[in-house]
């Protein structure tokens, strides 16, 4: 176990979410994401995570294994069409994890999805958390409607709120 990492995940069971996503914050992300998913036929789910807990880091869990684990937990795999997105940010590792099902995975590069979090982990690491969260939303909307674009009526699957953990 990295004690370092320990460290961080400890102290930030003390910090407040919404330090970071403060309430006009979510709601923003809410309100991006019902404006995304009328440009494309996919489903975004946006997940904030303070910190892992000591069983998690004792396994050494990474973000990336966390943010699958929530892409199942969550139903992210179970749309129709297999193109459900996570956007999973654990703040305790300054991580942000972009998790796509099959459908879309298949058409997007992992290079796009990288150079993609990139842009939203500076934007973090710099305190911009709406902005960041605005660029992650409209990021995976671009990939979403030009893969899957509106066609049929759009069944919303997944809610639109951001889940906090």
């Amino acid at each position: 176990m990295n004690l370092s990492r320990l460290m961080r995940h400890l102290a930030a069971s003390f910090w407040s979410r919404h330090h970071f996503f403060k309430t006009e914050t979510l709601r923003m992300i809410e309100t991006e994401i019902s404006a995304a998913e009328k440009s494309h036929g996919g489903e975004i789910r946006f997940v904030v995570e303070r910190h892992l807990t000591f069983g998690q880091l004792w396994h050494n869990l990474s973000a990336r294994q966390r943010a699958v684990q929530l892409f199942s937990l969550l139903g992210i795999w179970d749309t129709s069409a297999n193109n459900g997105v996570l956007v999973y940010v654990l703040l305790a590792d300054r991580s942000v994890e972009f998790l796509a099902d099959r459908g879309i995975s298949a058409k997007v590069p992992a290079e796009e999805w990288r150079g993609l979090c990139r842009q939203v982990e500076h934007l973090f690491g710099a305190g911009d958390y709406t902005e960041g969260a605005r660029v992650a939303i409209r990021g995976v909307a671009q990939h979403l409607a030009v893969h899957f674009p509106v066609g049929a009526p759009h069944s919303h699957e997944l809610p639109n709120q951001p889940v906090l953990l």
